[in-house]
């Protein structure tokens, strides 16, 4: 990891090894979406034009959202790395992740969803019934259940190394609250674990930040 995001890296260089894991997590995620979808890959193989409209969905709206969220967490990873070996890396890091990752999701899907209503004539080329869909969306993305979940599942790929270097980091140095989580976790797997459970959180939080989404909407419509 060191080798491919260090924060003296040349930006081009950070953003090509971005780009690169965040296209290698995509690809098998939206190949399993669209074979668990009854009917979905053949339509697609049928129909070019909905091919095209798949793959425009992919390039304009997914990759540029993964993409995003990967490099901040790579970046956080990088700063942390760079500081490896003055103590414990503080819990901070993860957190920021959470809240960025959150609102970036959020508001990546928004803005390129009015720009999809505005440039492809997507949501029946009404930018505010395209916002007015981004909440339930992501709320189901959790599930899986429509190819928001392929975005948000590839974007946790950068999460990943984060969590487990912060982790790593104040179990070396007996330092930090996640080292106490993971000191009651087992031995040799408390680290893997705690970074899946914090990617979980992850999840949840952009699940029920999505939720309160909807509800406002209820609310305000």
């Amino acid at each position: 990891m060191n080798r491919y995001f260090a924060i003296n890296m040349p930006f081009w260089r950070f953003a090509r090894n971005t780009l690169i894991v965040s296209c290698a997590a995509l690809i098998p995620l939206l190949l399993v979406f669209v074979l668990r979808t009854p009917g979905f890959a053949t339509h697609l193989l049928n129909n070019g034009a909905a091919s095209n409209r798949f793959l425009r969905q992919v390039i304009t709206n997914g990759l540029p959202v993964v993409f995003a969220v990967n490099y901040l967490s790579f970046f956080l990873f990088a700063v942390g790395a760079n500081a490896r070996g003055r103590g414990p890396l503080p819990t901070f890091y993860v957190l920021i992740d959470l809240l960025l990752r959150t609102v970036l999701f959020i508001i990546l899907h928004a803005l390129i969803y009015a720009l999809s209503a505005d440039w492809f004539g997507s949501f029946g080329g009404d930018p505010v019934v395209a916002l007015q869909v981004v909440g339930p969306t992501l709320v189901r993305s959790a599930y899986y259940e429509n190819i928001s979940g392929v975005y948000l599942y590839a974007a946790l790929v950068g999460a990943l190394p984060l969590y487990f270097e912060v982790i790593q980091s104040q179990i070396t140095h007996g330092a930090g609250i996640l080292a106490q989580v993971a000191g009651r976790l087992p031995a040799k797997a408390g680290p893997v674990i705690l970074a899946l459970i914090l990617i979980a959180v992850s999840v949840a939080t952009l699940t029920g930040v999505a939720a309160l989404i909807v509800r406002l909407q209820s609310i305000w419509g």
